[in-house]
């Protein structure tokens, strides 16, 4: 009986162990730059991770348009844009590309050479991400490994100062 028993708790433990694991976010369980695939609002061409250029850390920052605090962090971001000038950065949104559009326009950010501001139509990356937070900054290394993501609103200077 104490065998059974014994067998028993340890087929408990394993699958504890295994439901932990698949719990996990995505973003957890493949630390690197996920396959995506998203409009890029500037000229409407896709735009792929195939796309990144490489040896440069990648910020990818998930926003709403609407949203007051991606407002606040995009003007946050524009005036500090030196301390991140070496980082290609994609803004992210679900929302309509009206909205979007209108985002884009009121920030000028077609003067950032460095930011790619896009749609992910099939919300993958909210997926991905296991999105709960506007705007949501997620940092990758040079080489394409996940540093930090980020909740909320947070100083470009922390962001900075991850990697």
């Amino acid at each position: 009986m104490k065998l059974y028993m014994l067998l028993f708790f340890l087929f408990f433990c394993k699958a504890m162990l295994f439901a932990q694991h698949d719990s996990l976010p995505l973003y957890k369980q493949f630390p690197t730059i996920p396959p995506f695939t998203l409009l890029n609002i500037s000229d409407s061409t896709t735009f792929t991770k195939a796309n990144l250029l490489k040896r440069k850390p990648t910020l990818i920052i998930l926003f709403s348009p609407d949203c007051d605090h991606c407002k606040h962090f995009t003007s946050q971001l524009i005036a500090n844009i030196d301390v991140v000038q070496h980082y290609q950065i994609i803004m992210v949104s679900f929302l309509d590309n009206e909205l979007i559009k209108k985002f884009y326009t009121a920030y000028a950010l077609s003067k950032y050479s460095n930011i790619i501001v896009s749609k992910d139509s099939a919300y993958f990356l909210g997926t991905f991400y296991a999105l709960h937070t506007y705007p949501s900054i997620i940092l990758y290394n040079k080489k394409g490994k996940l540093v930090q993501m980020f909740d909320g609103t947070v100083p470009i200077k922390t962001i900075a100062a991850a990697l």
